[in-house]
């Protein structure tokens, strides 16, 4: 059941539901767009997030009961399989097992739920695999759905566009680390992310990506615009890479060549819910073609 709630005179939250899904977070999506389609007065900020969204308005201008009322004839009216989604896919190396996030996890296995292993280790076990290869192969083999980008400038949420019965899931450090490398690659509940830059975390690492998603020097051509590269809507498939694979990426970073591989791909949540793994087939093919 939907879930209002105010946050002091000019927000409002919207809970769509209590657990996350990709059908929830298209209907996420798909009313917020409307709503920002719809251009109503005094509407200052809609932030869509995984299984909610939050509007910023002027209560001067749009009274709340209103705004509210508007809200809840959008989610009876706004379905999702009416909703096109025009995104990018986009190929996002990723070092695995790399030195800087194992020496970072080392760091902190006090705060583990398995000071003995590694966070790779603890996941594959947790989650059935054989092996830690076995886990990369899953996480590798279907793209995420950016459903969020939040709370540190530029963090994807990432969701598997898997059936939920396949998702991979670990909880979070039982205490969360002081230090974590930019762009660590990580697993917290189902989500995947990559930390912008250096601070505090506790999602499971596992690698680090080879490219950034936040340059604020906007010095490489996909932040020409943006500060920020990833987007709501993004697909993103992770590729396992090797070291010298890595460091090829890295120099063509620092001296500026760098550019992500992306294709533009519009598609219906139908699409993915009818047949994820056809989808996800399809994209890989279309990414690499």
């Amino acid at each position: 059941m939907t879930r209002y709630e105010y946050g002091g005179d000019e927000f409002i939250f919207v809970e769509l539901a209590e657990e996350m899904s990709l059908e929830v977070n298209f209907q996420a999506m798909a009313i917020t767009k409307q709503l920002k389609e719809e251009q109503l007065s005094g509407i200052l900020d809609i932030c869509p997030s995984n299984a909610s969204y939050m509007v910023r308005f002027e209560p001067e201008k749009i009274h709340p009961d209103k705004l509210i009322s508007k809200l809840k004839e959008l989610e009876q009216t706004t379905s999702i399989d009416d909703f096109e989604l025009s995104s990018r896919m986009v190929d996002v190396p990723v070092l695995f097992e790399d030195p800087w996030t194992h020496e970072a996890l080392m760091r902190f296995r006090d705060r583990h739920q398995d000071p003995n292993s590694t966070d790779l280790e603890y996941t594959a076990r947790i989650n059935g695999f054989d092996s830690t290869d076995a886990l990369i192969d899953a996480m590798t083999g279907a793209p995420y759905l950016v459903t969020m980008i939040g709370f540190v400038p530029g963090l994807p949420w990432c969701y598997q566009m898997v059936p939920r019965e396949q998702q991979i899931e670990a909880p979070k450090y039982v205490r969360p680390r002081t230090f974590t490398p930019e762009r660590a690659f990580g697993l917290g509940g189902a989500f995947s992310v990559i930390y912008p830059v250096d601070g505090a975390g506790g999602y499971q690492l596992f690698g680090i990506a080879a490219a950034p998603i936040f340059e604020k020097d906007s010095k490489l051509y996909d932040f020409q615009d943006t500060m920020t590269f990833p987007k709501q809507g993004d697909i993103f498939r992770y590729r396992s890479v090797t070291r010298e694979e890595y460091d090829s990426i890295r120099e063509e970073v620092e001296n500026g060549t760098f550019r992500y591989l992306t294709k533009e791909i519009t598609f219906t949540p139908k699409q993915v819910l009818e047949n994820p793994k056809t989808f996800s087939e399809e994209v890989l093919r279309r990414l690499y073609s």
